[in-house]
């Protein structure tokens, strides 16, 4: 019996997992630890490097050898993935000069992303990267970066994104993989799979930036430095990676043509595999993690975070309650959640709370109650939120359906699917049935398959299909609530555009 074992372990927004699986896909042990990032002011996103990515990695690996009570030498691959795009800058000794400046959540980058895309031309930056200059994007960052911070700009030597970070301090190598690097824009030229230097370099030098690889290649092994940092015995195969979004598709088994992973998370994100590369100007296409297949891909900003916001300043009885019971609070207020109708007694939220991803790409969105009565309760407000977040994940849909790629198959993986509220309301919305895996351990259980394809153990997606990912449950839609959501959905659309010009002034103001 071959008893080799696959290391996984994916850095998140709000905590970190590492997994230990058998060839077979039985996980052997998980370990998780949670963190934040800091918000130094209003739109802005930031975490530490050191103190939080490989900090997570040297614990999480070291625990689960602990608690698997095995010979490390049983490791036959490991891989990263980790929230991106990120922008960290390194100095000569390829230490961080700053915490990273993360992806679409932070938005301080809006005159930047103006200013590239006036220099540039908006149609040429489409038709190069496949990409619209948006908050998720890594140039106008570093261009924020180089205004704003010159000295430390000054004193950079490399500019890499979080998985890019903890594969350097476990190989020595710089790579980013095919996934992340369109999401650099304007940097990555998606047809010829290369940086496009002349964009480079009117923010950065070209060598600044990593090489870039597909995501299930093998970047280099364990060095002895980092053996001893993580318990990983040196010579390890390492895979390049990618980002835990990317990760958690592959975990979820949503690599198929026409498979859409919703990931329910800190933010909202989805990954549809596509045939063939589909570029939309609202949404992100690139490459799969091996050659032969695309992705399209969308995002919403807030979707858990919004949820948390919720719990920790509106939610201090259902906190309360579970601090005195060892109940969870999410729990609690999907449980009240649940006793309010489809609608909430008409009220509609837009979950706008940090800017906006796809599809409307705008970082002075603003978040909004609309519909309150001195009628509502928590209940409600909470339920809007959910219905919200819901009504955003149709509106990414409808936007992927312009370009004929209406999702197949929905997998609903991610923290967020355990809440069988939140995945029945976004059904009902939606009108599409949803699968949940059995193992629902997120992008850490990914990695582990994707180091074994880096390892040279799977050279397809058979084993995953056949004994990785299992399907638990299926949500289906509700047809009563769905008519509910037909009529509000309009309005939710409406809201946004009426408001548009307000929320600029508003952030003017601000």
């Amino acid at each position: 019996m071959d008893d080799r074992l696959l290391l996984g372990i994916d850095i998140g927004t709000s905590s970190s997992k590492g997994v230990l699986v058998a060839l077979d896909g039985r996980i052997i042990a998980e370990h998780a630890v949670s963190h934040g990032f800091d918000m130094p002011q209003p739109g802005w996103a930031e975490q530490d490097a050191d103190a939080v990515w490989w900090h997570d990695f040297r614990l999480i690996s070291r625990a689960l050898i602990h608690k698997a009570e095995i010979d490390p030498n049983r490791i036959a691959g490991v891989a990263p993935s980790a929230i991106a795009p990120t922008m960290l800058p390194l100095d000569q000794n390829y230490r961080p000069l700053r915490p990273a400046i993360l992806y679409g959540i932070d938005a301080r980058a809006g005159i930047e992303i103006a200013d590239l895309t006036q220099q540039l031309g908006e149609d040429a930056i489409f038709q190069r990267t496949g990409h619209s200059l948006s908050a998720q994007s890594v140039g106008p960052k570093a261009l924020w970066y180089r205004r704003h911070q010159p000295k430390l700009f000054d004193r950079t030597r490399k500019i890499v994104t979080a998985a890019t970070y903890l594969v350097f301090r476990l190989t020595d190598r710089f790579v980013v993989d095919n996934y992340v690097a369109p999401y650099f824009t304007p940097f990555f030229d998606v047809h010829r799979l290369a940086w496009r230097a002349d964009w480079v370099e009117q923010v950065c030098p070209l060598e600044w930036l990593p090489d870039t690889r597909w995501s299930n290649e093998q970047a280099g092994t364990v060095t002895a430095k980092a053996a001893a940092e993580t318990g990983i015995p040196a010579g390890t195969p390492v895979a390049v990676g990618t980002a835990d979004a990317l990760a958690e598709a592959v975990a979820a088994g949503a690599v198929s043509n026409g498979d859409l992973m919703v990931m329910y998370g800190t933010t909202l994100f989805l990954i549809q595999t596509t045939a063939q590369y589909r570029p939309h100007r609202d949404l992100w296409a690139s490459a799969h993690l091996q050659p032969g297949a695309a992705i399209l891909a969308a995002g919403m900003s807030t979707s858990g975070a919004l949820l948390s916001w919720f719990r920790d300043q509106l939610g201090a009885d259902e906190r309360a309650t579970a601090d005195a019971t060892g109940a969870n609070a999410f729990t609690i207020l999907s449980e009240r959640a649940a006793q309010t109708p489809p609608g909430a007694d008409g009220l509609v939220t837009l979950p706008y709370f940090s800017g906006e991803r796809t599809p409307i790409n705008d970082v002075q969105a603003k978040g909004m109650f609309f519909g309150l009565t001195l009628s509502h309760t928590r209940a409600h407000l909470y339920r809007s939120c959910l219905e919200g977040i819901a009504c955003g994940l149709r509106h990414n849909i409808e936007t992927m359906a312009e370009i004929d790629a209406q999702p197949r198959r929905l997998v609903a993986i991610g923290g967020g699917a355990q809440d069988t509220l939140w995945l029945q309301i976004c059904s009902d919305v939606t009108g599409l049935p949803q699968a949940v895996p059995q193992q629902t351990i997120g992008a850490a259980y990914g990695d582990a398959y994707i180091a074994g394809m880096a390892a040279g153990i799977f050279d397809d997606w058979r084993p995953l299909r056949d004994s990785w990912v299992k399907i638990d449950r299926r949500i289906q839609p509700n047809r009563d609530a769905k008519a509910i959501y037909d009529r509000l959905y309009p309005l939710y659309r409406d809201l946004y555009r009426d408001n548009r010009q307000h929320m600029r002034r508003l952030s003017r103001l601000t």
